[in-house]
């Protein structure tokens, strides 16, 4: 014991000798630490220390990404007006150039700095640029004034040429530092505008970085599509192309983001036929949105938006408005023709299966982070919304097949949506619910599911027969009280609210839809058993309504049946017979008794008046009742689907028809 405190005592004082030596360490670095350490970077320093700051990092999205900011130069030109050509070309030596036919980078001196030129300053100054009081350009991609000056830091060399007032001007630099001086080359004429040959620099991002041809040419080709005014040129030397990628190439869309839209899709299905697609140019207001919209039957949904031709990846606000203003109209379209269910729609059902496409230009646009990934201005949503919601809703009221089927199709994804949430609590709780089973489930004794088997059973009385007569090691009862819901004609929020559904999901122990496992069956077969009458056939047509909608493996693979009750019970002394058509009550009148045998005939009303013993020896027993196995032929699958709806379905005129239709063949009615 007086070792042990010995040692904590000696480790307790050697732990304070040495937080003495590091005080005394760190108040001598004090001493040190003055104001020449304090380091102030200047000019394009900043970039080439910390590139990830500026572009994102030096990966190959961010190598991409230096292209991206000489272009977006360009397109600024051509959506102000004063371009309507781009010129893009990577040569084999790596070096990739972006021409246009604007109006040139300012060369005569800058206000600010007498001895540069309004080039170098562009080139060499962070925060430099035309684009900050609006003056210069209405909408533009760049805000900061920094892109081309970062091409130009992380370039090993980067040359410029200026065509303006028909003279050309050139300058050269290399790391954003100047090589030369501003150059005068002489008259030039029919060309204006500024080209930008640039090498990214390998000491940043790494030997062997290069641009991919295929990637370049994506990029030039979106571009287009955003600015139906422009005509971009793609040119590639041949032997930098390893994959299909053209050599040479010219893109101009008038049709813009539809022709766009339509290249992407291709020949995927379409819910509806058409592209929903519209412009809305707001002159000299602030704002102006484009869009293209699809929705694939056969696919997976895709969202692309730009803002002022800048690919936004990460969405935002505008994003946000071309959402609510879908979904709003829809939930309004299904109000206005009485469909209830269109009350359960969310923006995520609707854009799940969608191919949307969405070009916004906007003043003094804010984003998160120089990369531009995502758009911030609050005022998007509302320009975006009103725009697209004014025209979908005409686009609605102009196409009412095409609008039909859409709302349908949604409502479909946002059902299967809900269904899925609730087979996820489902199987949240499975190992609780393995504990805690329904408490009007009178389980069997055995462990295994196979030789086992459920009856469900309508109704309290009936219940505590079936319970009496049964089998306790391998039956089971669940009194399911009332009729259940019809699943056909039932939102998945209200399937999602039915406690007798929920109690026979969770007794079954299998889920539903996609998340239906066989393995997980508790029981071999599950036999519905209803009274013989109307009633008890309507009974079993909801439940097997429900078991072929919500999990039709149970009945592919076998395991749900009938069971075939007696509706009659004929007695003549000790001899006693069960019947369950008229049809067969007769037929054993004749066969089994004298001719003038008074036969006393009693009717079940239901199985709560048979008791347990009678019960079991006609229905339950399993060496003398009789099941019916319910099936789907390989082959039927297409009417029963049809038959369902008609008869199931939402459309009361479908059942009148298939009553009309049938109604000279029933023969055997119970009234």
């Amino acid at each position: 014991m007086s070792h042990s405190i010995r040692d904590l005592f000696s480790n307790l004082t050697q732990s304070m000798t040495e937080k003495t030596a590091r005080a005394r360490k760190i108040s001598d670095g004090a001493e040190t630490y003055t104001a020449a350490d304090i380091e102030v970077l200047e000019g394009l320093e900043p970039v080439r220390r910390r590139p990830g700051m500026y572009i994102g990092g030096t990966d190959e999205k961010a190598l991409h990404h230096l292209f991206a900011e000489v272009i977006d130069n360009s397109m600024d030109e051509a959506v102000a007006g004063h371009a309507d050509w781009i010129d893009v070309r990577f040569d084999a030596d790596g070096y990739l150039s972006v021409a246009d036919n604007g109006r040139g980078i300012p060369v005569d001196p800058h206000p600010k700095f007498k001895n540069k030129s309004a080039l170098e300053v562009i080139m060499c100054t962070l925060h430099a640029g035309g684009k900050f009081d609006g003056k210069a350009y209405n909408t533009s991609g760049g805000l900061h004034g920094v892109g081309v000056s970062v091409v130009n830091a992380l370039s090993d060399t980067c040359e410029v040429e200026v065509a303006r007032g028909q003279q050309l001007y050139r300058m050269v630099f290399s790391r954003g530092v100047p090589q030369t001086k501003l150059e005068k080359l002489g008259p030039v004429m029919n060309r204006r505008g500024t080209r930008v040959r640039f090498h990214p620099d390998e000491t940043i991002f790494g030997k062997g970085a290069h641009f991919k041809p295929a990637r370049l040419f994506k990029m030039a080709r979106s571009k287009a599509y955003l600015f139906g005014g422009v005509e971009i040129r793609w040119s590639c030397d041949p032997s930098l192309i390893k994959d299909d990628t053209p050599a040479e190439a010219v893109f101009r869309f008038p049709g813009g983001l539809k022709d766009f839209l339509a290249s992407e899709i291709g020949a995927q299905t379409r819910v509806a036929g058409d592209i929903f697609a519209g412009n809305i140019q707001r002159e000299g207001k602030h704002g102006s949105v484009e869009w293209a919209i699809a929705w694939i039957a056969d696919a997976d949904g895709f969202s692309r938006s730009y803002c002022n031709t800048i690919p936004t990846g990460e969405g935002g606000t505008h994003e946000n408005g071309l959402r609510s203003a879908l979904s709003k109209s829809l939930r309004e379209f299904g109000d206005r023709v009485g469909n209830r269910r269109a009350a359960q729609i969310t923006a995520d059902d609707v854009m799940g299966t969608a191919a949307a496409m969405l070009s916004v230009f906007i003043r003094e646009p804010e984003f998160q982070g120089q990369t531009k990934d995502k758009l911030a201005t609050v005022e998007a949503s509302r320009i975006v919304e009103q725009a697209v919601k004014d025209a979908f809703d005409h686009w609605l009221a102009d196409n009412p097949q095409q609008a039909t089927k859409l709302l349908e199709w949604v409502i479909e994804q946002a059902e299967t949506r809900l269904r899925r949430r609730r087979e996820k609590e489902i199987g949240r709780q499975s190992a609780t619910r393995r504990l805690r089973l329904p408490g009007k489930l009178a389980d069997c004794s055995v462990q295994q599911a196979a030789g086992t088997e459920i009856f469900i059973v309508e109704g309290d009385s009936a219940g505590g027969s079936a319970k009496s007569a049964r089998v306790r090691e391998t039956q089971a009862v669940l009194p399911l009280r009332g009729k259940i819901l019809n699943v056909a004609n039932a939102s998945s929020a209200k399937l999602a609210q039915n406690q007798l559904l929920s109690d026979l999901i969770q007794a079954l122990g299998v889920g539903t839809g996609s998340r239906y496992r066989d393995d997980d069956l508790r029981y071999e077969r599950v036999i519905v058993m209803t009274d013989a009458d109307v009633d008890g056939a309507h009974i079993a047509s909801l439940l097997i309504t429900f078991f072929y909608q919500e999990m039709p493996e149970l009945i592919e693979n076998g395991h749900l049946f009938l069971a075939v009750p007696p509706l009659y019970k004929l007695t003549h002394g000790a001899k006693s017979f069960y019947a369950t058509t008229e049809a067969q009550r007769d037929a054993l009148i004749k066969s089994e008794f004298a001719a003038n045998a008074k036969v006393e005939i009693s009717r079940f009303k239901g199985l709560g008046e048979m008791n347990a013993s009678q019960l079991k020896e006609t229905t339950m027993d399993p060496t003398r009742r009789t099941l019916l196995r319910v099936e789907i032929g390989d082959g039927d699958k297409g009417e029963i689907a049809d038959a369902v709806n008609a008869l199931m379905g939402s459309k009361p005129e479908a059942r009148f028809r298939f009553i009309q239709d049938r109604a000279a063949f029933a023969t055997d009615l119970d009234i």
